[in-house]
């Protein structure tokens, strides 16, 4: 048993503009991509187009596709006409306009450390690409923040990505996984200030997209958000793989937070995958049990199964913790090892006190910090100033963030320094085929016209472009083709070995 399989975050920014509330969006959006875009390495070949023939986002993990546009590919393929921007970096991620919020989609990793590295350095991608937006004349100031909502009514993603085997029937996904998702934000929330989608009662809830989700199961990820999202879209061997796209989540500046709602959620799909649950843990009424627990930070809440029993988040949480430690059973790989004994160390000082956890999840630290305010000031939830502060936690710039503050006075646990983060914004993972992406776009960049994340397409000078598949994700790594790029001066070098020409 291992933790380890194909995963990755996609994360939408919140925008603003200092002064200027009425700003078009996608235009500063866009801003703040091309500004980033503008990089010597990025802009020195031109710039890649992203691919998008193969992508098929109305197809249904059910067995139908859609006819309808709940959404069209068409829509950022618009964005580019209009001179929106997507840009497919050299560490092998993606950025990009999506619905007017700035999208970092990271490379392909193997284990949920990298997949917290990558992630990690999308937030400092991020604050750059803000810094040479307001650098750049006629633009100014736009704050970025890594955050789910306006408060105001308006929800944007913090998806997570994870391949697996297509023999799983879908129904046992809906049935196992639902439990688990429900119950895991009492670790995976990021805090917020107010109840309802658009904040109008006062309180504090552990996350942000709870209030945004209205059915269990369906396409869609902007309208009737389902808790389980059956876009069938693998990107890579459709015969072998599917890939979850889990649209329920926060988006966490802490980095064990992340790491927890990426290697639990390994293990679940693996224990899926293995017919290991019996259907004793499933929620009788998913959807309104996911808002109850995300609106009680004191964890009380009781979640009411199906067979009539009733648990706690956390509670149901240990079960399932339990189960996974018995399914990994007694010599699992160290990273799994790792995941399974913070699971169970998070989920013992939850039960006991959450503000045990301040130091290692984002709800706990941000409701301490609030608290405090509240405490020294005689502040009640409506507090404009309070909302600020809760806004602020989010801020990516370091010396603006409450976060980052947090991290810079030791008060926030840290899995990877500075200068990791840093490397792996221009370094792509090497055992993935983002490895092969990433250093095409690096070595090669003014042949390489278009590129999506199962293949790679070269214009060489030749009659017609050339598309090299990578429809096997651990495939294309350093191992494969490291020295490839060490002796190949051109990518017709590279292609002419790769085709054997």
């Amino acid at each position: 048993m291992t933790v380890r399989r194909i995963m990755g975050t996609e994360i939408e920014y919140g925008i603003s503009v200092p002064g200027q509330p009425g700003a078009n969006p996608m235009v500063t959006s866009s801003q703040i991509v091309n500004a980033y875009a503008a990089r010597p390495e990025l802009a020195k070949g031109g710039r890649a187009r992203w691919d998008y023939e193969e992508e098929t986002p109305l197809r249904d993990a059910r067995g139908f596709t859609y006819s309808g546009a709940l959404y069209d590919p068409a829509e950022n393929l618009a964005d580019d006409d209009t001179g929106l921007a997507n840009v497919i970096l050299t560490n092998g991620a993606r950025l990009y306009v999506d619905h007017a919020h700035p999208e970092y989609s990271t490379p392909e990793v193997t284990n949920p450390a990298e997949a917290v590295l990558y992630d990690k350095a999308g937030e400092v991608t991020m604050a750059e690409a803000a810094a040479r937006a307001a650098a750049t004349p006629g633009i100014g100031a736009i704050n970025l923040y890594k955050n789910n909502t306006d408060n105001k009514g308006a929800s944007y993603g913090a998806h997570e990505n994870y391949l697996m085997s297509r023999s799983v029937p879908f129904s046992d996904i809906i049935s196992h996984f639902t439990p688990f998702l429900v119950s895991r934000q009492v670790m995976c929330g990021a805090g917020r200030i107010g109840i309802g989608q658009d904040a109008s009662e006062s309180g504090f809830q552990i996350t942000q997209r709870s209030d945004f989700f209205e059915v269990e199961v369906g396409l869609e990820t902007t309208l009737k958000r389902p808790i389980i999202n059956t876009r069938d879209e693998p990107h890579a061997d459709a015969e072998r793989y599917r890939r979850l796209h889990v649209i329920i989540g926060d988006a966490n500046l802490a980095e064990y937070a992340t790491y927890l709602k990426l290697g639990t959620a390994s293990i679940v799909l693996a224990m899926i995958e293995a017919g290991a649950f019996d259907g004793s843990l499933s929620i009788a009424d998913p959807v309104p049990e996911l808002r109850a627990v995300s609106h009680d930070p004191t964890l009380q809440h009781e979640i009411r199964l199906r067979n009539g029993k009733k648990l706690t988040a956390v509670q149901l949480q240990q079960e399932i913790q339990k189960q996974a430690e018995a399914f990994c059973g007694t010599d699992p790989d160290d990273e799994t090892k790792r995941v399974l004994a913070l699971w169970g160390e998070v989920l013992d000082k939850l039960a006991r006190d959450p503000f045990e956890c301040a130091d290692l999840l984002d709800w706990p630290a941000k409701l301490q910090l609030l608290n405090r305010y509240r405490d020294r000031e005689s502040l009640d939830w409506n507090s404009t100033k309070l909302q600020a502060i809760d806004l602020q936690y989010h801020d990516v710039r370091p010396e603006k963030g409450l976060y980052h503050r947090l991290v810079s006075r030791g008060r926030m646990r840290r899995m990877f320094t500075d200068e990791q983060v840093n490397e792996a914004m221009f370094e792509p993972p090497h055992d993935t085929r983002a490895f092969f992406r990433g250093r095409c776009l690096s070595r090669y960049p003014s042949e390489v016209v278009a590129a999506s994340w199962d293949s790679v397409i070269f214009d060489v000078g030749s009659d017609s472009l050339v598309r090299v598949p990578m429809m096997e994700p651990e495939k294309g790594t350093k191992a494969h083709v490291g020295d490839l790029f060490d002796r190949c001066a051109a990518a017709k070098d590279l292609l002419d070995i790769i085709t054997g020409d």
